[in-house]
Formats: structure tokens, sequence, C-alpha cells
């Protein structure tokens, strides 16, 4: 039987915070487990909120700066929660945070810079897992797919709700998996000019009524009558869904409730026909209860809600995962998911000797 034990870092669109996760993968006649030993959120201070949100219309030179200063701050954070927990990996696994996503265009970047990480910690790390499929013509997006077949093989499929839902699942075959629309990254700003970090629970949008005009003009976006491997990113919002948004005079629960039914039809209309199909569904929009009741609401699939820890901890523990599968040179990136040129095995490597 295989054994690794891995640290995965993952930080999200939400500028929620550094979610860190110790994983215990096994592997026993092809068949892979994994256990969450540890898991925290550090939540960023304002002054890094303030850096990552603003790093997009920053010099190259503050860029680069930021890259390096933020691989530290990972590797400072993995090695107070090692010593807090004990936990000795194999590895450590980094998302990184992602600044810019133009795979139509050959970009994607996510800072931390990996070599700053290992210098903290002295232990292999993984990282950059996006740039080879970007390069190969894919989408860079989503990664977490291999994962939910290798780990979460038993769903039909396995919604995430993060900044951008995605989903993932078997069709004639294959797995296929894409970003579906804004949630948490939409949600949290409308939810911030009221002086909130979030909407808690989705009790505001609860109080509030659909602008149906406004609902109207979001569904019909070019991008969801996209089909096949599609990713979104912060440009994308910003220059085709915010405004929309900003057109409208809106009180901010009207505003929430809208975006929410919005999320609902989008997450329906994407699952398609599976009227019996099994949902896992994990990540922060699991805690707005309104938003799941309205997802429920909108289908008859059978909607499961992970445990917590495997809901606030999904990404960070299949990130951990593709470290490994990178780690022993196996396929970690899905061509039939992202639409690159092929399977390959992601991910830049950094490693202290001696």
């Amino acid at each position: 039987m295989e054994k690794y034990n891995t640290v995965g870092l993952m930080s999200g669109t939400s500028l929620d915070g550094l979610d860190v996760a110790a994983c215990e993968f096994t592997r026993h006649e092809e068949k892979w487990n994994y256990r969450i030993l540890h898991s925290h959120t550090y939540p960023y201070t304002n002054e890094w909120k303030e850096k990552l949100a603003g790093l997009p219309e920053s010099n190259a030179l503050s860029f680069s700066f930021t890259h390096v200063e933020y691989g530290h701050l990972l590797g400072k954070l993995t090695k107070s929660f090692l010593e807090s927990t004990g936990f000795k990996p194999d590895l450590i696994a980094s998302h990184g945070h992602t600044v810019f996503h133009q795979p139509d265009r050959g970009l994607t970047v996510q800072i931390g810079a990996g070599s700053a990480i290992a210098a903290e910690t002295g232990i292999p790390v993984i990282c950059d897992f996006r740039s080879l499929d970007v390069a190969l013509g894919g989408q860079g997006a989503p990664l977490v797919p291999i994962g939910d077949r290798l780990l979460f093989g038993d769903y039909d499929a396995c919604l995430n709700l993060g900044g951008f839902a995605n989903i993932s699942m078997e069709w004639n075959g294959s797995r296929i998996a894409f970003d579906i629309c804004p949630v948490n990254i939409i949600l949290n700003k409308i939810a911030a000019q009221l002086g909130y970090e979030y909407d808690p629970d989705g009790t505001i949008a609860g109080s509030g009524s659909i602008v149906s005009s406004l609902l109207e003009q979001l569904n019909n976006l070019d991008y969801y009558q996209k089909k096949g491997p599609r990713s979104l990113g912060r440009e994308w919002l910003e220059n085709f869904f915010m405004p929309l948004i900003n057109n409208y005079q809106c009180m901010e629960k009207d505003l929430l409730r809208t975006l929410c039914e919005h999320a609902a039809f989008q997450i329906n209309q994407s699952v398609g026909d599976r009227d019996r199909a099994t949902v896992l569904v994990t990540g922060g929009g699991t805690h707005n209860l309104f938003l799941m009741k309205c997802i429920r609401r909108s289908s008859p699939c059978n909607w499961i809600t992970a445990p917590l820890e495997i809901s606030d901890f999904k990404e960070a523990l299949v990130f951990a995962f593709l470290g490994v599968l990178r780690f022993i040179g196996e396929t970690n990136v899905l061509a039939s998911v992202t639409g690159s040129r092929q399977d390959h095995s992601g991910g830049a490597a950094f490693h202290l000797l001696g």
C-alpha cells in the first residue's frame, strides 16, 4: 500500500483567507483513499486583503515583490501550522492566489513563490498547477475534477460553491467540468456595501425581492450559451457581469436575492436533465442557507451538503492530492475537462537537497 502525507494550501478569489489541510492519501489496488487529519483557515489581515485585491493594477516591480513576499507568508503560516499540529508531510502542494486568468490569451497567474515556501519550511513544494495546461491550449481550470473522480467517485456530480461555482461529472465515459457562475465573489462584494464580510446564512438575500429584468439580463450573458470547457475569472466579472449590476439602483437585499436566484438557475442548468443525480456540494457557499434553499427548490436532484471539514477544505484537500500525483509522475489534469491538447501532470517542483 502506498501512503503520502501532504499539506494542501488554497486561497480563493473571495479573499476569505488561506485554507491549510494536512492530508493522508493511501492507494491500495488502484483505489485512492484520503483523510483530513488537521485543518485551519488563516484569515487575511486587512493589509493583505487590500494588497491582493489591488495587485492587478500594480506595476511589474510591486507585483514581483508581492509574489515573493506572499510566498514567504504561505511558508511561515504552513510552518506554524506544522509546529502546532505535529504533522510531518512528505510535500506541500500550493494553489497560490489567482491574480490573472485569461486562458484565451494564454495567460494564468497564481502568486506565491514556491521557492519561498520551500525555503521557509524545508519541505518539497509543488505549485503553479495551471500554467502547463494553459500552454497546452487548455483553460487551466477547473483542476479539481481529477480529485472528484478518484476521491469522490461515488457521487454523480460534485458542485463547489466558492468565489465561482464549478461542477464536475462523468459524461459518456469522460470527466467533464466547467465554471458555472459567480457566487461568493459577488455576494460578498454586495454584502460589503452593508458593512458585512458576507451575508450570514443568506438572511439578507432572503429578505429581498427579485429584480426580474436584471435576472433576465444576467441569465442571457454570452458565457452561459457556451458549451464545452470554459472558465471564469475576475476579468470576466468586471467586464461583463458588474456593468449589468451597476446599471441598476437597487437595494442591496434585492441584489443579493437576485444573485442567489441567478446562481441557482445556472447551477441547475449545468446539471441538465439529471433529475435523479446525487450531487455533493462543498465550499463556503454551503453556509448560505438561502442560496442552498434556492438551489434545492429549483431541481429534483439530491443535493448532499458535505460534512463541514470536507465542505470547507475540499479544494485544499484536492490540491494536496494533485501535488501527490505530480510528485509520483501521474496525470493530474484531464484534457476532457480543460480542453488542453492532452492529459498531463502539471505543477512546478521546488526541493531542497541534503
